[in-house]
């Protein structure tokens, strides 16, 4: 069986900056894999190739089978792709479920009939995905009210009304509190391999990286230098010296800062 997500010799320039160099990985449904490298790596350039955001100089992309190399995000979207942000985007004076509605509303194709008829369409879907990531009881405050890491969760329950079969996550735990990196990442990952959604995301806290991916890519200067299972790769002694090394000790596959 093919992957979900095939990525073949992906490159992107910048003048005389190589951002990304012959980048080639898979993806399959259900399986988690997570992008990780030092700041300048290529990790952004890569995602934004992926997601339609930035053309690649090189390379091929397909979804599903589908070639969708060089298609905008919008195009990208409707192949069945869900984008979360490291800088959470959600409208702050809708309620958590019109923000869910909108989004509902949008993967129905009906966004002419937004204005006025978001707080009255899907509410049923949208309570139903409010419940699966545990915000049901926070359905009616304003966005602009919630705590940051309760809208990191509802931006997760917009990127699922897509109903995606890929989703791409950047930074998915930034600026969360230690307790809540734990609980978004695990309720993510449920829902992934209860839903059989392929999950690509970048992340700095290697406690959630080895915790919840099946494989780890690792970049540095724009090129792949590892990609495995995560205790594998942490043991790899070019990502101790390129990456891990910076800051995390591994010992015995334990963790210490």
């Amino acid at each position: 069986m093919s992957a979900h997500l095939e990525v073949e010799r992906l490159s992107k320039s910048y003048g005389g900056v190589q951002a990304v160099k012959d980048v080639s990985f898979a993806l399959e449904r259900g399986q988690i894999l997570a992008l990780i490298g030092p700041n300048g790596a290529g990790k952004s350039t890569c995602f934004n190739m992926l997601n339609g955001q930035i053309p690649s100089d090189t390379g091929t992309i397909r979804i599903g089978g589908q070639d969708t190399t060089g298609y905008t995000p919008s195009a990208v979207w409707r192949c069945g792709v869900g984008r979360t942000f490291q800088i959470t985007a959600t409208f702050a004076s809708m309620t958590v479920r019109e923000n869910v509605q909108v989004a509902l509303l949008s993967h129905a194709g009906a966004t002419r009939r937004l204005f006025g008829f978001a707080g009255r369409a899907h509410g049923a879907e949208a309570d139903a995905l409010l419940d699966l990531i545990g915000m049901r009881d926070a359905a009616t405050r304003p966005c602009g009210e919630l705590a940051y890491g309760d809208l990191k969760r509802l931006e997760l329950g917009v990127a699922l009304a897509n109903e995606p079969s890929l989703l791409f996550m950047d930074e998915p735990t930034a600026g969360m509190a230690p307790n809540e990196r734990i609980e978004l990442m695990r309720l993510t990952a449920a829902i992934a391999r209860e839903r059989r959604i392929g999950i690509l995301f970048t992340e700095h806290d290697m406690d959630v990286v080895f915790e919840h991916a099946d494989q780890v890519m690792v970049l540095a200067r724009g090129e792949i230098i590892a990609v495995g299972k995560p205790d594998d790769v942490r043991r790899d002694a070019r990502v101790q010296a390129t990456y891990l090394g910076q800051g995390l000790l591994y010992h015995d596959g334990e963790a210490a800062r």
